[in-house]
């Protein structure tokens, strides 16, 4: 009995050539076309006129929501285009821009995200119904962020109740005001 190996077969080697360089062309792509890792996943749930709740994953630390957060005021103060951040238009009509007035929830439990859930809430806000509801949406947030017309402001925490005690509110402020 003869125990020596054959050679693989020409076709045989220029099909795992083909396989193997398939693979690296794929992997080598996709490190090269991946998202920006310099701020956390994030997906919009839902945008109701110029209100966006945005979805976090749960393991998402406050550090990685403030440079989510610092993302958006640095594309609010360049260019305030936010189609790359995924957001439609809040503001499609507006002769100075597609958006003028954006305000941004960050949330890391997606039920927050709900169209409907956001609408409530919405609907909500100056009425004297649905106050459980009211405090509970703003104390789930994890952070915020706020543009108009040049105006940016940011934070750290639930959605402000007023502008007063934020330190109470369990808020921290990221920044307030405009790019001098």
């Amino acid at each position: 009995m003869n125990s020596a190996k054959k050679p693989l077969d020409p076709v045989v080697k220029i099909g795992l050539t083909v396989l193997v360089g398939g693979f690296l062309l794929i992997g080598g792509g996709m490190f090269l076309s991946r998202p920006d890792r310099s701020i956390p996943p994030f997906s919009i749930g839902s945008q109701h006129g110029t209100t966006v709740a945005i979805h976090v994953p749960a393991w998402t630390s406050d550090p990685e929501i403030e440079t989510l957060i610092r993302r958006f005021r640095k594309i609010g103060l360049e260019s305030h285009d936010f189609r790359g951040m995924k957001i439609q238009p809040t503001t499609p009509n507006h002769p100075n821009g597609l958006y003028q007035d954006i305000t941004l929830y960050i949330f890391s439990n997606a039920g927050w995200t709900e169209p409907d859930t956001l609408d409530r809430y919405l609907r909500s806000i100056g009425t004297l119904e649905d106050l459980t509801f009211l405090q509970e949406f703003k104390t789930a947030a994890r952070g915020g962020f706020v543009y108009r017309d040049g105006y940016t402001e940011g934070w750290l925490g639930p959605i402000p109740t007023n502008q007063e005690n934020l330190d109470q509110q369990n808020i921290q402020v990221l920044f307030a005001g405009r790019k001098t």
